[in-house]
């Protein structure tokens, strides 16, 4: 393993190097890690993240499996393991960032700020040196649900490299300081979100996925394709003051500013109409969320209403990336929401 400041480095490893398991792996991985692995095609490179978020496993769980089972890529591979100080912070794999840290995948554009940044800047120029021609970044979503995938270019690539994971594709103009957005390099990049961190079936997702994308000699032609991919246009984010409160519970306890159910994750992926309500709102009413689109605040009216304490969406909509996790609902956001349609509602 060779070093640097910031990055350790794994070439073509050995399974003795690898450990028995992915928390063994884990155990010996001592900072952020950049693994190549010579591909029968040495002219071309394709790249993955993951574990940009220490909580967010199956991109790990896949890659260990791969690696330990010695497949020899059709391509050169390059894989970036971002977030491997909080992910080794006890207990392991519960942490999304560092306590007082920043969000990893926030932090890749400039100004390059603390360790989080330093890092961010030191993969980005990986990328830049090993200039792959598609990069994805494998995550696990926040709360339950199916897989899906989002890019902020919606063309035939794009498509193609999601159609390895999932059929379901979310384009967005948000721009957060994603890795995703390295996509802006005219290099196409998508984030896939394999399911629930504890879901045994998204672990699988995510190796599977893997397997096609290090096997296929073409993963960017939509023609070879497994399934058709559906693509939900510019969702609008949902976010919770800093100020205010959640909770999750059957009945609202009165001490909440916002109370969703316990299982509003089923949510996810479903349509909501105007006659079902999400939840129970306190005193500060619609005032505590904010929607955000097209880059800029929305008015909420168009997205929410109150009806006797309860919220009611104004039309239809598709929800996605609801949480049950309070900490997520407030540092991140509270869902993503399209019209029933698929498409925005802005």
């Amino acid at each position: 393993m060779s070093k640097s400041n910031l990055l350790d480095y794994l070439n073509d490893p050995s399974p003795r190097t690898l450990g028995r398991s992915p928390l063994e792996w884990l155990d010996r991985l001592h900072r952020p890690t950049v693994i190549h692995v010579a591909g029968r095609d040495r002219s071309r490179t394709r790249a993955m993240a993951t574990l940009l978020h220490g909580n967010e496993p199956s991109g790990l769980f896949a890659l260990h499996r791969w690696l330990l089972e010695q497949h020899t890529p059709r391509v050169n591979m390059l894989f970036l393991l971002g977030g491997v100080y909080p992910a080794k912070r006890p207990p392991t794999l519960s942490y999304r960032q560092l306590p007082n840290g920043r969000d990893l995948n926030r932090c890749f554009q400039k100004p390059f700020k603390g360790i989080e940044g330093a890092i961010a800047e030191a993969l980005l120029a990986e990328l830049h040196k090993a200039q792959p021609e598609c990069l994805l970044d494998v995550h696990n979503t926040s709360g339950t649900g199916p897989a899906f995938a989002v890019t902020i270019t919606n063309d035939a690539a794009h498509q193609a490299l999601a159609s390895l994971f999932t059929d379901r594709l979310i384009m967005t103009d948000l721009r957060l300081g994603a890795l995703m957005e390295y996509s802006e390099q005219e290099v196409p990049t998508i984030t896939i979100e394999c399911g629930g961190s504890q879901d045994e079936q998204a672990h699988q997702l995510a190796y599977e996925g893997l397997v096609r994308y290090t096997s296929k000699p073409d993963v960017l032609s939509l023609d070879n394709a497994d399934w058709n991919v559906a693509v939900l246009r510019n969702p609008i984010r949902v976010e919770l003051a800093s100020d205010a409160t959640i909770e999750y519970r059957m009945e609202p306890s009165g001490q909440a500013d916002l109370t969703f159910p316990p299982d509003i994750e089923r949510r996810n992926f479903g349509t909501v109409s105007p006659d079902e309500p999400l939840g129970w709102v306190g005193q500060k009413d619609l005032g505590m969320l904010t929607a955000i689109g097209h880059n800029r605040t929305e008015n909420m009216e168009k997205v929410l209403k109150i009806k006797n304490g309860k919220i009611y969406p104004v039309q239809a909509i598709k929800l996605f990336m609801i949480t049950t996790n309070p900490i997520i609902a407030k540092s991140d956001c509270l869902f993503y929401a399209v019209k029933e349609t698929g498409e925005p509602i802005f």
